[in-house]
C-alpha cells in the first residue's frame, strides 16, 4: 500500500468547498433519465452527455472528483481526448464504480447484496492504468417492516469492508457507500435506527478487515422521512438527526463524508448540506457532497441532447455546483436560487 499516494487522493478530494459529482450511472439508469427527455440511449449520446458535463468551463472550481461508468474512463471526449485525461488536465481526479449492482439476498425477502468481489484486484489495476485513482462500492438498504434484517446489515458490511481493503491494496481510494433508501413510509426515527445500526456494522467491518480509515471516504446518506411518510421531517429535523447519528458511528479519523442525494430534490439536497455545516462549523470530518441527479438534473433538462443547448446546459450545472459548494462552506442562502 502506497499511503502516500493514497493520502495525495484523499487530500485533493477533500479540498476545501468542493465535492464529488457521480456520474457513474450504469446504461439502465441512463436509459431512464434520457427516456424522460426523448432521447435514445446510445453511446454516442452518452458520451455526448458526458462530454457536456466534464468540459463545462470552471468545473474544476467546486468539483473535486468525478466518479466514472466503466465506459466513460475508457471513451474520448468529442475532442478526441480520453475522459481521465481530460480530468487531470483540470485538476480533477478521476474514479470509478466497480460494484457489479445487487441481487436478492437469498432466504431474507426484501434485502440485497452487492456483488463484484470477484476479480475484482485485476479490475482495479487495469482501471489504475486508465487513469482511475478513486473507486466507489454501493450496498443498498430497504427499510421496511421487515428490512433490513441483522444478516443484511452484516452481509453488507462485510462486502463494503472487503471491497475498500483490497482498494487500498492496489493504491486506490475506496469510497464506501451504505445507501439507506429514501423509498418507504418510514419515520425519520425508524430511518435514524437503521443508519445507527448500518453504520456500526459497516465500522466494526472495515476494523476487522484492517482498512485504514484515514485512507477512504464514507459516502452516506442523510437521515431522511420516507418518501411515503405521512409526515415529513423538516431541514432542522434532518440535520440534527444525521448528525447525532453520524458523531454515534463515524469515527474521527475518517476525513471526509460525502453525502449522496439518494431521492432528494436538488433545492433539499443543498440546504440540507448547507445546513449541517452552518450547526456544526467545528467537525470531526469534511461534510460535502457526491451527488448524481441533484448535480445533473436541470442540465440533462436543459441539453436535451441537443448541441445547440450545451452552453446553457453548462452554465446550468456549473451554477447548481457553484451552490453546492457554497453549502460546504455554510454559504448558502435559499434566495441564491433564483439568482
Amino acid at each position: 500500500m502506497d499511503q502516500q499516494l493514497l493520502k495525495a487522493t484523499i487530500t485533493a478530494l477533500t479540498a476545501p468547498g468542493k465535492g464529488i459529482l457521480a456520474a457513474d450511472e450504469s446504461e439502465n439508469t441512463i436509459k431512464k433519465r434520457f427516456t424522460a427527455i426523448n432521447l435514445p440511449c446510445t453511446e454516442d449520446n452518452r458520451r455526448a452527455y458526458r462530454d457536456m458535463l466534464l468540459t463545462s468551463p470552471g468545473i474544476n472550481q467546486y468539483i473535486s472528483g468525478v466518479i466514472l461508468f466503466e465506459e466513460t474512463l475508457y471513451q474520448k471526449d468529442l475532442a478526441g481526448k480520453l475522459f481521465p485525461e481530460l480530468l487531470k488536465e483540470q485538476g480533477i481526479q478521476p474514479g470509478i464504480k466497480v460494484d457489479k449492482g445487487f441481487q436478492p439476498l437469498p432466504n431474507f425477502p426484501g434485502d440485497n447484496i452487492t456483488e463484484g468481489l470477484d476479480g475484482l484486484t485485476k479490475l482495479l489495476e487495469k482501471h489504475k492504468q486508465a487513469g482511475a485513482r478513486f473507486a466507489k462500492w454501493r450496498g443498498v438498504i430497504p427499510i421496511t417492516p421487515q428490512n433490513p434484517s441483522r444478516t443484511a446489515i452484516k452481509a453488507n458490511a462485510d462486502v463494503l469492508a472487503r471491497y475498500a481493503a483490497i482498494c487500498q491494496n492496489c493504491d486506490i481510494v475506496p469510497i464506501v457507500e451504505p445507501e439507506i433508501l429514501i423509498d418507504g413510509e418510514h419515520t425519520i426515527e425508524q430511518c435514524a435506527e437503521v443508519s445507527h445500526n448500518v453504520l456500526h456494522a459497516v465500522f466494526h467491518a472495515l476494523n476487522r478487515h484492517k482498512v485504514v480509515l484515514e485512507l477512504m471516504i464514507l459516502k452516506a446518506s442523510m437521515v431522511l422521512s420516507g418518501k411515503q411518510c405521512a409526515t415529513q421531517a423538516n431541514i432542522s429535523e434532518v440535520v440534527a438527526t444525521t448528525l447525532r447519528v453520524l458523531l454515534e458511528t463515524v469515527p474521527a479519523a475518517v476525513p471526509s463524508i460525502n453525502f449522496l442525494s439518494g431521492g432528494q430534490s436538488s433545492e433539499n439536497a443543498t440546504a440540507h448540506l448547507n445546513a449541517m455545516n452552518v450547526l456544526m462549523p467545528t467537525k470531526p470530518w469534511n461534510l460535502s457532497f457526491s451527488y448524481a441527479r441533484a448535480l445533473q438534473e436541470y442540465a440533462l433538462k436543459t441539453w436535451a441532447g441537443q448541441k445547440d443547448n450545451v452552453t446553457k446546459a453548462q452554465q446550468t450545472f456549473i451554477r447548481r455546483a457553484q451552490l453546492n459548494s457554497l453549502a460546504v462552506l455554510g454559504k448558502y442562502k435559499p434566495e441564491m436560487e433564483n439568482s
